[in-house]
């Protein structure tokens, strides 16, 4: 193959792979936190929004096979703000709490009953960086 064919594949695969990260929309307010265990219980929290308006979702991420539900508790810097009945969805239990005010600089934990593991995120304040 000539040279000047090289170069241009190699422009055109560069650019298709670049063009999905020009295209996506800022996530730097959404983030997310696992427990880190290798045996037992992964329970895991996301944060989605920005600055202090946040929705909250609780992922256990490897129940077994015959757990359906499970109550899960919300907390936000160590107090009890809400609880939800985590529902099978595929192969993990999930719970979601809509947009609410989080706070910034606040530490939101979920915890799965019966679990002694809990997943814990910070919210941060980003200002105005995530509109479009």
């Amino acid at each position: 193959m000539k040279r000047s064919k090289l170069i241009s594949v190699g422009v055109a695969v560069t650019a298709a792979a670049l063009l999905p990260l020009a295209s996506a929309t800022p996530a730097a307010a959404d983030t997310s936190s696992c427990t880190h265990h290798w045996a037992g219980p992964q329970v895991c929290i996301r944060l989605e929004g920005r600055n202090a308006y946040n929705s909250v979702t609780a992922i256990w991420t490897n129940p077994s096979r015959g757990t359906r539900h499970r109550v899960v508790t919300m907390s936000v810097n160590g107090r009890s703000v809400g609880t939800r009945v985590a529902r099978r969805v595929g192969s993990t239990l999930s719970a979601h709490w809509p947009t609410m005010d989080t706070g910034t600089d606040t530490t939101v934990c979920v915890t799965f009953r019966g679990i002694s593991r809990t997943a814990c995120e910070k919210t941060r304040y980003i200002g105005d960086r995530a509109q479009l």
